[in-house]
């Protein structure tokens, strides 16, 4: 059994740095905030977690092994990863305007179960569970009981450190009154979002 305290404390920092990090995540989490609020975009701050849980998982499964014994799956998988990530910063940018106004429904928020497998090409995710893993997984075992409390409190910390920018979204989304600054933060928001490609790529 696990015992020792400073296991749990670095193991909770490490996921909510990272997790609270600027990143694709978190930009597309505070245009949804904004332009859908709070409670529309929560399931999306759901499969967030669903999904790092899950890739987490797949990690200590063994997956992660796969980029280190075939380097160009990685590289296949941050070039699949940057082709849907502008597409989603085109959809930020273009979003409607006048819609916090007018209630119409002609866009929605990304669903729990797209977030979720958003993850899979996310490389930054990629690069978080490999390094959560690689760095507090023990070996022998301890190596089930350690994977068990890397899910539970990636989780545990990630779901507040990703509201934050939720609730960042829902309170610029006050200042969008009119359609002039909502366009102009569709545009910022869909460049930012598509800024994180370069982190992305370069890393």
């Amino acid at each position: 059994m696990i015992t020792d305290l400073s296991f749990f404390l670095a193991l909770a920092l490490f996921a909510f740095i990272m997790s609270v990090t600027p990143g694709p995540n978190n930009m597309m989490l505070l245009a949804s905030g904004a332009q859908f609020g709070f409670r529309r975009t929560l399931p999306h701050m759901i499969g967030i977690v669903l999904g790092m849980a899950s890739l987490l998982l797949s990690v200590l499964l063994g997956m992660g092994a796969l980029f280190v014994l075939y380097p160009p799956i990685y590289s296949v998988l941050k070039w699949v990863g940057g082709a849907y990530l502008l597409w989603l910063a085109w959809k930020v940018a273009s979003a409607p305007v006048g819609q916090l106004a007018s209630a119409k429904q002609s866009s929605s928020p990304m669903r729990w179960w797209q977030a979720a497998l958003f993850q899979y090409v996310n490389p930054k995710a990629w690069m978080m569970s490999v390094g959560c893993v690689s760095s507090f997984s023990l070996a022998g075992d301890l190596y089930v009981q350690s994977g068990f409390w890397i899910i539970v409190l990636f989780a545990c910390m990630g779901f507040p450190a990703i509201t934050l920018w939720a609730w960042a979204g829902v309170a610029i989304r006050r200042w969008l009154t009119d359609d002039k600054r909502q366009r102009a933060f569709n545009y910022g928001m869909g460049l930012a979002t598509a800024s994180t490609l370069l982190l992305m790529i370069g890393g």
